[in-house]
């Protein structure tokens, strides 16, 4: 199929031996019940084969809904699923999944990541060094005032080492605003700020960006931050514009078997019309910019 014909939001690619898998959040069941995830398998970025199911919801499985940003990565010798789970009842969190081969099946692995009294989604993995880091999104659920979060994982990825800290908050971002539809559908008074989608990525030239998405003035959108000490540990500086304004977000950067830098996201953002869209992008000046089409 035609990467036109993917109908999934939050999409994942891993480049793993000379072939492309795309994952990501089944739009059909992004808002209500869910029950699995899928990978489709690609020799370049416009023609796929699947849907493969990776992973299916087990009978008695803890989690019912929020089947949501599945990424996975290919890591001491096995391929770790990180990924958001909810059920009514139960804050949303970041667990692990893991499997033999890419296509899986995967099944839950070690700790849930995160604090199970906060909401987090959007975990994405960052080594720096020989250590793991999860940077996430600590949701508005909690407090209306979302931030990107930073957590220390063990080696093997079986659990967080640690409290989580803060990496920055939505409105650290000039271009972040509040969401217009806290009150209406979360009964959240005054502004309300969300963060999600989270993707970082070292540069050649050594500075370190992560890619975040929020609410701006034309809509979801997604930004750039770099960090001063080329650390995750940061300060986080927010490059003044996103690099997306409108209607399309969470995105990711994964580098394409030319070499070259490829950005990621789904667009639009319109309920059960997401597709996956790739964009070439670049370092200059100290920040992220999309190549013309």
């Amino acid at each position: 199929m035609k990467i036109t014909d993917i109908n999934i939001r939050d999409p994942y690619v891993l480049l793993h031996k000379g072939k492309y898998y795309l994952y990501g959040t089944r739009s059909a069941t992004c808002w209500g019940p869910a029950d699995g995830f899928d990978c489709y398998v690609g020799e370049d970025l416009e023609n796929w084969e699947g849907p493969i199911e990776v992973f299916h919801r087990p009978q008695d499985f803890f989690a019912t809904e929020n089947f949501w940003a599945p990424e996975c990565y290919f890591y001491q010798g096995a391929f770790y699923f990180i990924t958001t789970f909810g059920a009514p009842g139960r804050k949303k969190g970041i667990y692990v999944l893991k499997a033999e081969k890419p296509e899986g099946p995967y099944e839950l692995y070690g700790e849930r990541l995160t604090p199970e009294d906060w909401t987090f989604i959007d975990g994405t993995l960052y080594i720096e060094g020989n250590t793991p880091y999860l940077i996430f999104s600590h949701s508005f659920e909690d407090d209306g005032q979302a931030d990107i979060s930073v957590t220390k994982l063990a080696l093997d990825l079986s659990h967080a080492e640690g409290e989580p800290w803060v990496a920055f908050p939505a409105k650290a971002a000039p271009w972040a605003k509040p969401f217009p539809w806290a009150k209406q559908e979360f009964g959240i008074e005054g502004d309300c700020y969300f963060t999600d989608g989270p993707s970082l990525r070292k540069m050649g030239s050594g500075n370190l960006y992560m890619l975040w998405s929020s609410w701006g003035t034309a809509g979801y959108a997604v930004g750039v931050a770099r960090s001063e000490s080329d650390s995750v540990m940061g300060p986080w500086k927010q490059v003044e514009q996103p690099i997306w304004p409108e209607n399309g977000g969470h995105g990711m950067m994964f580098e394409d078997k030319n070499g070259d830098l490829v950005f990621a996201l789904h667009y639009p953002n319109d309920k059960y019309a997401e597709r996956p869209i790739f964009r070439k992008m670049t370092e200059t000046d100290q920040t992220l910019i999309l190549e013309e089409e």
